[in-house]
Order: structure tokens, then sequence, then C-alpha cells
């Protein structure tokens, strides 16, 4: 199984016409993803950003095809991310313990944005975690990474909520920490630690899954 993805924006003031287009296509583009074989398809949007992820064997079909039966209606409202045939680069990766069964799994998918062109310095410090780790995570956390566009980073997390818990006051501190030291290279798009910064950022929302 291979993980992909794809991003892209949305003109200034189109992404309600975006919304209404995709939607009332949505019902052939499901039936593509079907054909194809993909699974585990997830469409996310926060502002004018939009985040695509899916899985695929080794007949991998392309982000064209998959979307091939909406993307000739959408072409002027689009301004593409990511590369659109092959998709975005992996950044980091924490698979751990990947759930098949999905029914316990809530996600957690999130977008920033990197300043002065710090891409080499994000993946150092990502490198740097994987390094770090000594053991599979067993959980919460799963099939958990992130992936580069120019300047921008997408996450992708699917978190098992019969093991989460509340964070611990050291969780907490580290978690801080990180994100704090995290900010001298990036700006964030979605809203993942407004309880640190007490800034304002809008909610990623699910838009489409098959």
């Amino acid at each position: 199984m291979e993980r992909h993805s794809f991003s892209f924006e949305i003109k200034e003031g189109k992404v309600g016409d975006f919304l209404k287009t995709f939607g009332s296509n949505w019902g052939s583009v499901r039936a593509e993803i079907k054909e194809s074989g993909v699974t585990n398809f997830s469409l996310w949007n926060c502002d004018t950003f939009f985040f695509g992820y899916y899985e695929a064997g080794d007949k991998e079909p392309s982000t064209s095809k998959i979307l091939g039966p909406v993307l000739d209606t959408l072409e002027d409202l689009i301004k593409w991310k990511s590369d659109f045939e092959n998709g975005m680069a992996l950044m980091y990766e924490d698979f751990g313990i990947v759930r098949d069964d999905k029914s316990m799994i809530r996600h957690r998918v999130f977008m920033t944005h990197l300043l002065d062109g710090n891409t080499a310095e994000y993946k150092r410090r990502h490198d740097e975690l994987a390094s770090a780790r000594t053991t599979v995570t067993k959980g919460p956390d799963s099939n958990f990474s992130i992936w580069n566009a120019g300047d921008f980073i997408f996450g992708y997390d699917e978190i098992d909520t019969s093991m989460e818990h509340e964070m611990t006051a050291e969780e907490k501190k580290s978690t801080i920490r990180w994100e704090k030291h995290m900010l001298d290279i990036m700006e964030w798009i979605t809203d993942d630690v407004d309880w640190i910064t007490d800034m304002h950022h809008s909610h990623v929302k699910r838009i489409a899954y098959a």
C-alpha cells in the first residue's frame, strides 16, 4: 500500500463555487475512486486551501485520474500547490500501528506556511525527531505523515480515540516547547496551536471521504 497526497488553493472568492461544483460531481468522483482501487480517500479544507490524501496499491492512479470526472469543471477555480501528477514530497512519517478498522479513528489534519523558504530546515528538524524514535508508536497516533508542496506543509494523522488521554503536565510542557520552537520558521493556517499563541485561525473541515 502506498500513501499519496495532493494540495491546491482556490482562487479568491471562489471557495463557494468550488464546493458547489465538487458536491454536484461527487457521485462520479466517488465511483472513479472505487473503480481505481483507491482506499481511505479524504479531502480537507481550511480557508482557501485544500488537501487530499489517499492510499493505493502497486498500480497507483494519478490525481488527475481520480479527480477526472470533475477537473474540467474546476480548472478555472484551482491553483495547484502540489505537482499535479506526482503529488507532494513526504517530509516526515510515524506510521506506527495502522488501524484497519477506522470506526474508532478521528483525524487531525493541519496546514502551515513556511517562512523564507525554510523547507530544508523543517525537514532537518523532523529528521531529528525520526532519528530519536526508538520504538514503534503504538498509539493513539497512527498513520501519521507530513507532506510538502513549495512553502506549504500539510499533515495527516489518524488518532485512535480508544487510546486518547488528557495530556500530562510534562506532555503539555513538551508540546508547547516544540510548537514555539517551530514558530521561528513557519506560520499556521489551521487552528492547532491557537491555544498556545492566543491567535485565531480557521478549523480544518473534511469535505469528502471514500
